[in-house]
Order: structure tokens, then sequence, then C-alpha cells
């Protein structure tokens, strides 16, 4: 076939194809003896891989890598791997539509709608209204849907099932309220150790000991998140005074029981 019916076939333009040769991704094909570049299905094959592998995001480099493990395959292999790659890519598409269906299919659309249904189940464990600390912990909680490991987030968000039942959903809307109360008191205020410890005990004890553990842990996170520490000292700078100390006596008071 001719340059024009190989760039059809894979669906990109003929500059394209002749760009891929220059960068050696393309090998180019024999010539006929009027000189014209004779293509076959191997080369088209090879080029709807480039252009695949180059969508997902690959570097030149790393494209040359895996053409490079191709060679010497027969061409079902090649075809059937190809394959392989439009399956996977049809069911990420159809994963895609259903989320979008269910968030068309919602009354009251907002920005938290847009999170995975791990998060989302997650969110209902703080009450949504007129709190401004529920507002932080709910923007707290979106941040865990940064599009790491699927299974990781399952079991992070699965700690927060307890405080979804309504008599905790009602429990949680009353320490937000008290911890609205405090924004501007002092941190020796009575108040501050009283709330202090009934959220040491609102906490479920999966959640108690996954936070203790992830605060004294020596091992660095994922390239680019807080860990530990770090986190805390992020989440403590958004806080007002009194709030923060809350939260110190709160994380004492779990490290204690654990």
């Amino acid at each position: 076939m001719r340059i024009g019916e190989l760039a059809a076939m894979v669906g990109v333009s003929t500059r394209t194809v002749r760009h891929y040769h220059h960068l050696g991704l393309l090998p180019e094909p024999e010539r006929r003896a009027n000189g014209y570049r004779e293509y076959r299905v191997r080369d088209a094959v090879t080029l709807a891989r480039v252009r695949r592998l180059a969508e997902v995001g690959l570097s030149l480099d790393e494209i040359r890598d895996v053409l490079a493990d191709d060679r010497g395959r027969e061409l079902r292999e090649v075809l059937l791997e190809l394959d392989a790659d439009l399956a996977r890519e049809q069911e990420a598409i159809a994963a895609r539509r259903e989320r979008l269906a269910g968030l068309l299919a919602e009354a009251d659309l907002d920005a938290d709608s847009t999170v995975s249904p791990a998060v989302a189940e997650a969110l209902r464990a703080v009450p949504a209204g007129d709190s401004a600390f529920a507002a932080f912990d709910r923007d707290m909680l979106s941040l865990l849907d940064n599009g790491g490991d699927p299974a990781a987030l399952a079991e992070v968000t699965a700690l927060f099932g307890p405080l979804t039942e309504p008599a905790a959903v009602a429990r949680s809307r009353e320490l937000y309220a008290r911890l609205d109360a405090i924004t501007g008191v002092r941190p020796g205020d009575p108040r501050v150790a009283a709330l202090a410890a009934d959220l040491a005990d609102h906490i479920p004890p999966e959640m108690a000991e996954v936070m203790v553990r992830s605060l004294d842990s020596p091992d660095p996170g994922p390239a680019g998140s807080p860990q530990g520490s770090d986190w805390l000292e992020m989440l403590f700078g958004e806080l007002p005074p009194a709030q923060r100390e809350v939260f110190r006596l709160m994380i004492a008071t779990l490290r204690e029981r654990t």
C-alpha cells in the first residue's frame, strides 16, 4: 500500500508517518521500481502501536524499547497484543462513561460529585452544611483521590465506614460545631481538652491505629506526597491555635491507647 493508504488506515497524516520515519520509530519500507514506498500490514501494525504508545505518554526512548521487543515475533503475536491493548482501552472508556452516567443522574451535582466512588463513600462521614471545619475536612478527604493505587485507596476509605452510620454522622456534626465554636479561643481554654478527648473517643479503633502508625512511620510516602509528621505539620498550619491544640491532644491520647 502507498503512504496515503497507510496513514488513512491508522488514522494519522502522511506527515506523521514521515516524522516517525525521521525519528527511527517506523522503519523505512522497501521501495518500488518507481521510487514509491511499499507498505505492508506489519508496517500498519507498527505505526498504530507507535501512535498508541505516544498517546498514553511514553517517551520516544520508551517507545523504541517497546518496539525493539517486537522484533522477530510472528505477526499473529503482534496483532494479538495490539488487540489486547485495544480491549483494555475499550474497558477504560466504558468505565469512564459509566462514571459519567452516574454523575449526570445526580440531582445535586457539585464538585464533590466528581471524586471516585470510594472517596464519595468516605465523604458520607463528613456532614455537609455550614460548618467551616467540616468543609475543611471534606477538602482534605478529596485529596485522597489523586489517581494512586485503587486498592490502597479502598483500604484507606474503608476506615471511614463506621463514621457513615447515622448516629456517628450526628455525633460528627456536634463535634464539628464545637470545633467551629473554639476558633477564636486560647489553646488553654477548658473546652479544648474536653473536645480532644471526645474526638479521640469518636475515632474508630482501626482508624486510630492506622493514623498513629502513619504518623510515627519513618518510611517516606510516594514521591510528591506528604507523609507522617510532614502531613500533620501541613494540616496544623491551616488551623487556628485552639484547633491545633485539640488535635495535638487527641493524637497524644490515641498514641497512649495504641
